[in-house]
């Protein structure tokens, strides 16, 4: 009877928590599915994963190289070793002409850890935060996880997908906000805000004391026009990037915040506890990707070729209608015309077509049974293979 009550309260002592509660990344569980499909012998072209196909950098792979061959690899500084900081510094001043002082920029792990920083720097818990839907999901999840209120601002086509001052404005007059993000290149949708429209909601937020983070991890990826980083309009925004998209670099897990000059001290107390420290190898190499510009621009070419394959092919193979694509490496596509069910959708493109695509109810809640995300990170035969295959599958 003893050990059966021991029992009992071993097993309360192991229940997860309840800000653990949160729904699954579902691009993951498509990976998944599409990973058992490939150990039975199927191909399958992958277009649920926001993962570039090519290589990081030669110089970055050159830079891990060189430092693994000195044998020793230490800590740094919570902020990340200071020539990486000032290299980001640089890049502001030559790809924006902004000036960014060294002192405000915070290495991360990932934009994963800026989100994780950034939220437990701005916020407390209970705040409401707005993010846009459709919109990258561990927005809301990391909110939720950390005890905050993800307040969901739906975007149409009338505004391209845009969060705007007004919309943003009539959320916080129904109960008060404490910050707003905001992605531009935009996951999943590819949309982008001009210079006026960010200008005009920055400007906005402030003035209603609402604090603004802007993720910009796919600058840098833009075809409709230059991206606008928030850090040229505003000394108070919080600032998101990553080496994962342009430079090719998602598992090196290293991404940078620019900060209001009030939060540095706070984040890096956060990171000395949270992290010690970004891994140290992966700053090497990111520092050294400044070098790679060439190469990620060929690149970035290969991805404006493969939008251009979908973007003309799936319309022929059934698939009209989708969001403007002015950056990233995504094609937001309107599958109501086949279904009320992207999630059954996308699972039978994977398993008739082989064509791996991720269903619009992880980034929209709200709407996104009718929308499925393509991601044309891939080569273009890739994308050619993919179209031909969906057509024949829909035809």
């Amino acid at each position: 009877m003893l050990d059966a009550t021991l029992s009992d309260r071993a097993r309360g002592l192991l229940t997860a928590s309840a800000r653990s509660d949160v729904p699954p990344f579902m691009v993951m569980d498509v990976m998944a599915a599409a990973a058992r499909i490939e150990a039975a012998g199927g191909h399958v072209i992958h277009m649920e994963v926001g993962q570039p196909s090519a290589s990081a950098p030669k110089p970055a792979i050159a830079a891990a190289h060189a430092a693994l061959e000195l044998g020793r690899i230490d800590y740094t500084s919570a902020l990340g070793i200071p020539s990486l900081r000032a290299r980001i510094a640089r890049h502001y001043r030559e790809t924006y002409g902004c000036a960014v002082d060294a002192e405000r920029v915070v290495i991360t792990t990932g934009s994963s850890g800026a989100f994780i920083l950034g939220f437990l720097a701005l916020f407390e818990p209970g705040d409401r935060v707005a993010v846009t839907v459709p919109g990258y999901p561990p927005y809301r999840h990391i909110l939720t996880a950390l005890g905050c209120e993800p307040v969901l601002i739906e975007t149409s086509s009338e505004t391209r997908h845009a969060l705007t001052a007004e919309a943003l404005l009539a959320a916080h007059r129904k109960t008060p906000l404490k910050g707003v993000l905001v992605a531009s290149p935009a996951n999943p949708t590819g949309t982008m805000m001009s210079r006026e429209a960010l200008t005009s909601l920055m400007a906005a937020a402030e003035e209603a004391g609402i604090r603004f983070i802007s993720d910009e991890i796919y600058h840098g990826l833009d075809y409709a026009f230059p991206a606008v980083t928030a850090a040229e309009l505003s000394p108070h925004a919080l600032v998101i990037n990553s080496f994962s998209k342009y430079f090719c670099m998602t598992g090196w897990r290293v991404g940078w915040m620019v900060v209001p000059e009030s939060l540095v001290r706070p984040i890096e107390r956060l990171q000395q506890n949270l992290s010690i420290s970004v891994p140290t190898l992966s700053q090497m190499a990111a520092e050294a990707a400044f070098d790679g510009r060439a190469e990620m621009e060929a690149i970035k070419r290969g991805y404006q070729e493969n939008r251009r394959i979908l973007i003309e092919g799936l319309p022929k193979a059934g698939l009209e209608r989708f969001l403007p694509a002015d950056g990233a490496f995504y094609l937001y596509a309107d599958v109501s015309k086949f279904t009320s069910d992207s999630l059954a959708f996308a699972g039978a493109m994977l398993e008739q077509a082989r064509v791996a695509a991720t269903p619009g109810v992880d980034f929209d809640p709200v709407h996104g049974r009718q929308f499925v995300r393509f991601s044309y990170a891939g080569s273009a035969d890739e994308m050619r293979e993919a179209v031909a295959r969906i057509a024949k599958w829909l035809g």
